[in-house]
């Protein structure tokens, strides 16, 4: 322990930190822009008239419409702060609770890249990365040092490696590895990409693609770190993001990555990269004097390291708990979420609820457009824990209109990987009676291992 201790607070050069600060607030604010300017606020956040909420985070809802552009605005403040380094533990502390906020509010919207994002910048707030290059070191020459501990680098490091690894082991599974699926499906719907889009229906490449994607994933954190095989490494990982950028629009997630694998490199890649582009003799960087933040083990330092230890216990489990379920994962998605499971299936399904009411014998058949927009429809329907909400909200909707004794049941029927579609959960479970939380839900149909074409 002694030795661990050692090693983390051993000083590094703090130029590799500084320059992710500053990307990392420029990507964001592009992204908050981005956001407002795409009309997503208002489709997401102000549009729908019900939110499927996390469990245990219901009392989380939107702003009223103006509100949530403030919010945005705000965001988009404190991201551009981030950047400068201006009042950075403050605004680093308010984008992390705004922008997770933004988050709880619908889980239709989650991506794992917004989680990653919630994630970084929460380790962030800990770690003292305005103490160069930023406004605050410049109001306050004290708060100068170009040198830090290490724990914040190899914090972030073990933090992206784990996206990547775990990514990589979702991988490991029958539909990826034997039928290439679900990128099979994928590609023949691309096959309009510039040069190699003639290719894209030929089995070969997507088991080629498959096999090359899970291979990258749980290897590269491990490249990133050897010296040597650095460069070439870094090189993949810039080419894998722009073609998966390019071929699936998936958001800013490769841009995150590519710039969050840039910490791998030598901690003082920066001032040497400048030192080698500058035309002058003598670096402007180099200009303040040298001074190391303090490197003591404290108290203080202790109790830092034993939070991080249980951070990543946690984040070590997260990918890992739905072990403890029975059943295919990516069917009840019982521990599917936050545990880097990337890209992993194409899932397609249709739903209706029928209502009745004990007493007078009378039925409703719902459909759950009356209550959600498009795309959290196509969501719930393939998505029990959606599907018990929904199930839960109209009958408080019926209960409101003088329905007594309300159940509800569905009819869901999922498609997983091109298999014909199966019954997802029990018609004859009444889910109003059904309750939310961790457990296992026994009214989810089991899964049947059909062909994948």
């Amino acid at each position: 322990m002694t030795a661990i201790k050692k090693f983390l607070s051993q000083p590094i050069n703090v130029s590799s930190l500084a320059v992710f600060r500053i990307f990392f607030g420029l990507m964001m604010a592009f992204s908050m822009m981005r956001f407002m300017l795409k009309g997503w606020v208002y489709d997401l956040y102000i549009r729908p008239k019900f939110f499927f909420t996390f469990y245990g985070f219901d009392w989380v809802k939107p702003w009223p419409d103006w509100g949530m552009y403030a919010h945005f605005i705000l965001l988009f403040i404190l991201a551009i702060f981030i950047a400068l380094g201006f009042y950075y533990r403050l605004s680093m502390l308010f984008f992390f609770l705004g922008f997770t906020y933004v988050e709880l509010i619908d889980k239709s919207n989650y991506l794992n890249h917004y989680y990653f994002i919630s994630l970084i910048s929460g380790l962030m707030i800990l770690m003292p990365l305005h103490c160069k290059w930023s406004l605050d070191a410049w109001r306050n020459p004290k708060l100068y040092a170009s040198k830090i501990p290490a724990w914040p680098l190899y914090t972030l490091r073990l933090q992206i490696g784990l996206v990547y690894f775990f990514a990589g082991v979702a991988k490991l599974n029958s539909d990826w590895f034997f039928h290439a699926q679900p990128l099979r499906t994928w590609l023949s719907m691309n096959v309009d990409f510039p040069v190699i889009g003639g290719w894209f229906n030929q089995a070969w490449l997507a088991y080629a693609m498959s096999w090359i994607g899970a291979f990258f994933d749980l290897t590269v954190p491990f490249f990133l770190l050897h010296r040597r095989l650095r460069p070439f490494a870094y090189l993949v990982v810039i080419v894998f993001h722009i073609f998966t950028w390019k071929l699936f629009r998936i958001g800013m997630f490769p841009w995150i990555m590519i710039v969050s694998t840039t910490l791998f490199f030598a901690s003082d890649w920066p001032e040497k990269l400048y030192k080698k582009l500058s035309k002058t003799s003598r670096s402007l960087i180099s200009d303040q004097p040298p001074h190391v933040l303090q490197t003591v083990v404290s108290k203080k330092t202790n109790m830092l390291y034993g939070f991080l230890g249980m951070y990543f216990a946690l984040q070590i489990f997260l990918p890992l708990r739905h072990y403890f379920y029975p059943g295919n994962v990516m069917w009840g998605e019982e521990g599917f979420r936050f545990s880097w499971r990337v890209m992993l299936m194409e899932k397609n399904g249709s739903i209706d609820f029928r209502v009745v009411e004990p007493s007078t014998g009378k039925r409703w058949l719902v459909n759950p457009n009356q209550y959600l927009l498009p795309y959290q429809q196509k969501q719930m329907s393939t998505q029990p824990d959606m599907i018990l909400q929904m199930a839960h909200h109209i009958a408080q909707d019926f209960t409101a209109r003088g329905v007594n004794q309300v159940q509800v049941y569905a009819d869901a029927n999922t498609s997983l990987n091109g298999r014909l579609n199966q019954k997802l959960v029990d018609p004859s479970v009444d889910l109003a009676q059904e309750k939310r939380g961790f457990h296992h839900k026994k009214w989810i149909m089991p899964f049947i291992y059909s062909a994948v074409p």
